[in-house]
């Protein structure tokens, strides 16, 4: 009877272990496993004249506003829609130097740390790292010229 108890309980801990190992891989296949995860609501209304870069396309800007993630976002206008993305370096745990920074004198973001590049229009890699940066959801009222970013 004790061995029963005890293979059960062994049992009942594999299959915890197992489902815990099956969620955790699955739920950060975008990013490193150590990526923070934050609430992201940010609301921008592109009349204002912070926000003329977005007005353009390939026109950009860093957000560094509460609810913008750890480090801030990154949003880009792609002439067709717009993409967001997240500044933590989505190949690397959160360190000094892994900032994602836009390259002033190119359409590359650049990671200072490893030196790691992406397209800026969309996010491709270029050099260094097989995933794109983290990017965001968002909706766009042209009338009011409301951007809402979320995540």
């Amino acid at each position: 009877m004790k061995i029963f108890s005890v293979l059960k309980a062994f049992f009942i801990l594999l299959v915890f272990w197992l489902l815990s190992l099956v969620i955790s891989c699955e739920s950060r296949a975008e990013t490193v496993s150590c990526f923070p995860s934050q609430i992201i609501n940010v609301q921008l209304n592109l009349t204002f004249p912070a926000y003329s870069n977005l007005r353009t396309m390939g026109g950009w800007i860093y957000i560094n506003e509460q609810q913008s993630g750890t480090r801030g976002l990154i949003v880009v206008n792609t002439g067709t829609g717009f993409k967001i993305y997240d500044r933590n370096a989505p190949h690397l745990c959160p360190d000094t130097n892994t900032t994602l920074k836009v390259d002033e004198n190119s359409i590359k973001i650049i990671c200072p740390k490893d030196g790691a590049e992406w397209i800026l229009q969309d996010g491709t890699p270029i050099k260094g790292s097989g995933l794109p940066p983290k990017s965001y959801d968002y909706s766009y009222n042209a009338t009011t010229g409301e951007l809402l970013i979320y995540y």
